[in-house]
């Protein structure tokens, strides 16, 4: 799994626990699929579709560092679809793990439009 950016957690970022919002992770992990979709596919207009089953397994706290980590599972004919993990660079433990997530290419005009991609590229080898 290759893992693409890290967070530092602040005080904004926690629970009333103390501890990381999920809605908060959930929502950096999403931008993150956004972008890593983006890049691979070469179109802004990308979106989420699905998400497999979210599991919590650990959590970090205010100064904690996290960083998500994102693989290629399948290209579709309009869609991309990922797994992710995301740990605690401090603890080394998993925070969370989803399975699946598709993100699907779309049109001008808001519809899924085939991105005709078939396997990962990297930036540099465009150039």
């Amino acid at each position: 799994m290759r893992f693409h950016t890290r967070k530092w957690i602040k005080p904004e970022d926690l629970n009333p626990n103390g501890t990381l919002f999920g809605g908060q992770l959930l929502a950096w992990i999403d931008e993150e699929l956004a972008l890593y979709s983006i890049v691979q596919l070469e179109n802004q207009r990308v979106v989420t579709k699905h998400m497999s089953e979210i599991n919590f397994t650990s959590s970090a706290k205010q100064g904690d560092i996290i960083e998500i980590g994102i693989d290629v599972v399948k290209f579709g004919n309009t869609s991309l679809t990922l797994k992710c993990e995301v740990r605690n660079m401090m603890t080394r433990e998993t925070i969370i793990s989803i399975a699946s997530t598709t993100m699907v290419n779309l049109g001008a005009d808001g519809k899924p439009k085939a991105h005709g991609k078939t396997e990962i590229e990297f930036v540099r080898n465009r150039l």
